[in-house]
């Protein structure tokens, strides 16, 4: 099993058993100390990760971090734990006092589910204000994993994090701004787009007209861009099948139906590739399909429409997720986004496993 595979396991445990853990010991023992051992670091080795590791602050003795991660005996992450509910933003000078008085070059905060590293870019051995890498483990992006990497015991090297450290704490910054602009324009984003294509004078009237015309610009252009690479990527799948088709082999499991009143929507196809990823530690990605109907969007196993997963209901105005049981019962339940998808991970696991349990010629219901 890879690394990714390692966090993805840790992201559905906390998915699943975040509402029953009520204590930050249960938090570390849950979530926490999995995550060091993804890592490869030995969490009953206290003399690899030190527990409750002493750190005198000044005259204050006695005070203690959670866990002290050492190399060749030496300190280089210390790691501040919280419970899960906790916000990390009330808790970030805790970890301040620790790394300055230890020889530690790197420090952690989390709470199991968001996990912030820091460094001392800005001033040697005091501890940066802002993390120079920062996620949430349950939506961990794979250029995050990436990163994350790197603090694993066989690949762990001081320089080579520092020298990318810079670089992705102003990547992390200038996504922060460029995501605030998007949201609620300044005036001096909305005055450099306005010169691009408004040759008179940007009078404050001008200014607040652009402003309106360009977060309707923004949004459309993303839109598209989405809408686009959609496209291409069911383009491909299409050319695929249809390669397939002509070399007498198995059909893509991505088909769009050809009844010509029947769209597939790139909601459709989104909330798809979501329970793809759900499912991808428990079968073949290859093997989960998608059947476009008049009324819902099914997603099968096997491409067979006696072996239903889900389905999508995003036609009405009131969307919904039809999940099927262990006796072929359908259950809905109504999302207002595609991440509520994401709720229902453990229901879409148990469905596909009743699925591969079943024995060949068993009663089923039809797509």
């Amino acid at each position: 099993m890879d690394f990714k595979d390692h966090i993805k396991i840790i992201s559905d445990r906390i998915t699943a058993l975040k509402d029953q853990i009520h204590t930050e010991e249960a938090t570390k023992n849950a979530f926490i100390m999995p995550f060091l051992q993804a890592l490869g670091y030995d969490v009953f080795n206290p003399l690899e990760v030190v527990p409750e590791y002493v750190t005198d602050i000044g005259t204050k003795k006695g005070e203690k971090i959670d866990y002290l991660i050492l190399r060749e005996n030496q300190p280089i992450i210390l790691i501040e734990c919280k419970h899960h509910k906790q916000n990390l933003d009330l808790h970030d000078g805790q970890l301040l006092r620790y790394f300055h008085v230890s020889k530690a070059k790197f420090g952690m905060l989390t709470n199991g589910i968001e996990y912030r590293f820091y460094t001392d870019l800005v001033s040697p051995n005091k501890m940066d204000e802002k993390p120079f890498l920062s996620f949430n483990l349950t939506e961990i992006r794979d250029n995050q994993i990436e990163e994350l990497k790197k603090f694993q015991k066989n690949t762990f090297d001081v320089a080579n994090i520092v020298n990318t450290a810079s670089e992705l704490k102003y990547m992390g910054e200038l996504k922060n701004a460029l995501s605030a602009e998007m949201a609620n324009p300044s005036d001096l984003f909305v005055r450099h787009f306005a010169k691009q294509v408004y040759d008179g004078m940007i009078t404050p009237k001008v200014a607040e007209q652009f402003t309106s015309l360009l977060k309707r610009t923004i949004s459309l252009y993303f839109s598209e861009l989405i809408q686009e690479r959609f496209k291409i990527a069911l383009n491909q799948e299409k050319q695929n099948e249809a390669q397939a088709a002509n070399d007498s082999a198995s059909s893509d499991p991505i088909s769009v139906n050809n009844d010509k009143t029947v769209e597939t929507t790139v909601e459709e196809l989104e909330g798809f590739f979501i329970v793809r990823s759900l499912l991808r530690n428990h079968v073949e990605v290859s093997r989960i399909a998608q059947r476009d109907n008049l009324n819902y969007f099914s997603i099968l196993l096997d491409d067979n429409n006696r072996k239903p997963i889900c389905r999508l209901y995003f036609n009405g105005k009131k969307k919904q997720i039809g999940i099927f049981g262990e006796s072929k019962e359908e259950t809905k339940f109504e999302i207002n986004s595609l991440d509520d998808i994401f709720k229902h991970g453990d229901l879409l696991i148990k469905a596909t496993q009743v699925l591969e349990r079943k024995e060949p010629g068993a009663n089923t219901t039809s797509i």
